[in-house]
């Protein structure tokens, strides 16, 4: 497969690639580079882990790269997911892979890592120490909004640790390719900059965007500094801004139809968002929105792009749009939903999961 290729299947998702001539490099002396993903196993999965996250890694895979899903137990301990009751958390990553499977990825096919076993490797601490020596407490502290935090918020010592175990999981794992949401930036930033120091392999870090949340965001999103934007994207700790992966047809309708999705507006409208990143795989396809005959009948945009010219002019209602929005997303639910409703070992764990209390 020739370089351009497997460039293009990142350039299909990633918002940014630090950079774009290392990754290119990378693919011309590395046939089967290793990239990974880590998730604090903190409770049940929404449609940006189950699905977004799916659809990257299956591109990943279709060029040859390599692949590690990292639980990171350890960070959710810290961060106090499922009231830092490690069982429980670890119960969670049990069942996030089941997710992964349900979603249609082939975990033979994956390394399934666990921080526990990182971390039990002498060599880990190692490096961790002499990460920490070249990292200011002022760049650790504003590094802590990777958890999910604002910046000052962590009271605690161990918040503290969290930026550096994060740097080091991705030397440790020997990383070649950081592929995590643009939440995660600052550390696969200060882990080049590590590298640089000691000059280590330095990774080249492949960035997603996040997924809105039900309730959208303002239209002037991109001009809105980090903290203030993640405020906006899709969280489980949210249900009426979330669409899980077990949620019904009609809960997915309901929550549809209660979204926020302005007439002629396209920035900050979770409709598109979703339309973007998880409905239409290819923008040049023509797309048939139905609409009842005594409003004119079934749309045709000519491609993605005609279809978002056509709502601006007003031509599409929002009342026409959520439908085939809710009906596109319930396609690719449905799978995971009935994975977990026909596989034993996987209901199990959803049920498990389902009764733990949720903290943040």
């Amino acid at each position: 497969m020739d370089v351009e290729t497997k460039m293009d299947a990142i350039k299909s998702f990633a918002q940014e690639i630090v950079t774009e001539d290392e990754l290119r490099r990378l693919f011309q002396t590395n046939d089967h580079p290793l990239a990974y993903d880590g998730f604090e196993p903190s409770g049940i999965a929404a449609i940006h882990f189950g699905i977004l996250r799916a659809k990257n890694l299956k591109r990943m895979l279709s060029v040859g790269i390599k692949f590690n899903l990292y639980l990171a137990d350890y960070f959710a301990l810290i961060n106090n997911k499922m009231d830092g009751d490690l069982e429980k958390i670890r119960d969670v990553g049990r069942y996030f892979v089941e997710v992964w499977r349900g979603a249609g990825i082939d975990t033979g096919k994956v390394n399934v890592v666990w921080c526990k076993d990182l971390m039990s490797d002498l060599k880990y601490w190692d490096m961790f120490i002499r990460v920490g020596k070249v990292l200011t407490l002022d760049r650790v502290r504003r590094a802590v909004t990777i958890m999910g935090r604002k910046e000052g918020e962590a009271q605690d010592t161990a918040s503290l640790f969290y930026p550096c175990m994060q740097v080091t999981d991705i030397f440790q794992m020997d990383i070649d390719i950081c592929q995590l949401g643009m939440d995660q930036r600052k550390a696969n930033i200060l882990a080049r900059e590590v590298a640089q120091k000691y000059k280590w392999k330095v990774p080249v870090a492949v960035h997603h965007a996040y997924l809105l949340g039900l309730k959208g965001a303002p239209s002037d999103l991109k001009t809105m500094s980090d903290a203030e934007g993640m405020s906006f994207k899709m969280s489980k700790s949210d249900p009426n801004s979330s669409i899980l992966v077990h949620d019904t047809p009609d809960v997915i309708i309901k929550k549809i139809n209660s979204a926020y999705c302005p007439e002629k507006v396209i920035e900050g409208n979770p409709m598109f968002d979703y339309l973007d990143k998880l409905i239409i795989d290819d923008k040049s396809l023509p797309i048939t929105i139905d609409r009842p005959q005594k409003f004119g009948g079934p749309v045709e945009a000519k491609n993605y792009d005609d279809l978002i010219a056509i709502y601006k002019a007003g031509k599409i209602h929002p009342a026409d749009l959520k439908p085939f929005v809710a009906a596109e997303l319930e396609k690719q639910i449905k799978p995971i939903r009935e994975h977990f409703e026909k596989d034993k070992k996987a209901k199990e764990l959803y049920e498990k999961v389902k009764s733990y209390k949720i903290t943040r």
